[in-house]
């Protein structure tokens, strides 16, 4: 297979777990939207965007 093919879904597969371990934790994951917003996907479907001053660096 090809390489950049092969990244594709190593990475597809990386968000499929994280997406798995947050349900089971109950927690969310962060990612970065196609328009480059920062948000917050909770289980149940809600996506909270992130705003600059949430950031924090503790």
């Amino acid at each position: 297979m090809n390489q950049i093919q092969d990244l594709k879904k190593l990475i597809k597969l990386t968000g499929d777990r994280a997406k798995l371990d947050a349900k089971a934790n109950g927690t969310y994951i962060v990612y970065k939207t196609d328009q480059g917003q920062i948000v917050k996907e909770y289980n149940n479907g809600d996506i909270i965007p992130i705003e600059d001053k949430d950031f924090t660096h503790e």
